[in-house]
């Protein structure tokens, strides 16, 4: 399925009343025919006061991959972007910056739709100067709404990172260069890091890992409680469990390998697996998509999408053991 395609099954499923899409209006030819935007269903950003789609288009699966002459991925984020996802989430370290050039593409024409979220992976003011000028050089634009310090560890210092010449003192800067609009913080490594992260520190936004796998409840337990109390942005990741999406029926059970990837012996629809992640008090879930089917799937879930019962969510933790 390419893009032209992937319009036309969403203008077919409003001919049959399966979605509340609409086709273009007025001259429009059929390759121009948009999808609505605001089919996706919006939250606020915790304390930014942003509205985004819940739905958020990471910058891992298709988007790192080198445009072929059969697929281009930014063909799948203009898709995106017309069926009402407007958040966008990438980082220098995906593909040698790959990721970043290919939604740059992108956001050099339809920058103003863009929620645009990337990160940094160093721990000092010069390393990340040197990110973000790079960074926003590869996405053809002169700021961001939101830069990340990207990855938690588990053994993180984070007495370097307060530092004169630590990692903060380069984002606030650059936040009150208005560079960046807010600063926030990912982990996925330890719940204890990165809850301790928010604990020191005043971040607008945390984007860590939810779903049902028992490796991923500490998250809830430790991390979700205090963000709340801080009123900041919550936003999910490995909804499907990372990688090749092993805890999604449909994909190899077994993930590529990384530690930081999760496996589980049973599967769940990746539909359920939305509910179960949008059902949490956050605000958005970055969800792997690697094709215009994907797409298709997470949109029909989170347009539709209806929490879990509390026995719901039960069974399906259980069935992850």
């Amino acid at each position: 399925m390419n893009r032209r395609e992937f319009i036309g099954v969403l203008a077919a499923a409003v001919a049959v009343g399966t979605t509340r899409l609409r086709a273009g209006l007025g001259s429009k030819s059929e390759e121009q025919q948009q999808p609505e935007k605001r089919a996706v269903p919006r939250r606020i950003l915790g304390k930014t006061g942003v509205e985004v789609s819940v739905l958020i288009l990471g910058g891992v699966a298709a988007m790192k991959k080198a445009p072929t002459a059969r697929f281009h991925p930014t063909e799948l984020a203009d898709a995106a972007l017309d069926a009402g996802i407007n958040y966008f989430d990438t980082a220098p370290s995906y593909e040698r910056g790959q990721s970043e050039r290919n939604f740059g593409e992108v956001l050099a024409t339809r920058r103003k739709e863009v929620f645009l979220a990337t990160k940094t992976g160093n721990r000092s003011y010069d390393g990340a100067m040197r990110d973000v000028e790079a960074s926003l050089k590869r996405l053809r634009t002169d700021h961001l709404d939101l830069l990340q310090i990207h990855g938690v560890r588990a053994s993180e210092d984070f007495v370097k990172w307060d530092r004169p010449d630590g990692v903060l003192k380069a984002l606030h800067k650059l936040r009150d260069e208005k560079v960046t609009t807010f600063i926030g913080v990912t982990g996925h490594e330890s719940a204890g890091s990165t809850r301790r992260a928010i604990e020191l520190f005043d971040f607008d936004t945390v984007l860590t890992t939810f779903n049902p796998t028992v490796k991923r409840r500490p998250y809830q337990e430790l991390v979700l409680p205090l963000a709340r109390k801080k009123k900041m942005g919550i936003l999910a990741m490995k909804v499907m469990g990372g990688g090749l999406g092993s805890l999604a029926g449909g994909n190899p059970i077994k993930n590529d390998g990384a530690s930081n990837h999760d496996e589980a012996p049973h599967q769940a629809e990746a539909g359920v697996l939305i509910r179960y992640v949008l059902g949490l008090p956050i605000s958005a879930a970055v969800v792997g998509m690697g094709s215009f089917e994907h797409l298709q799937i997470n949109l029909s879930a989170a347009r539709d999408v209806q929490p879990l019962s509390k026995e719901e969510r039960r069974v399906l933790e259980k069935h992850m053991l």
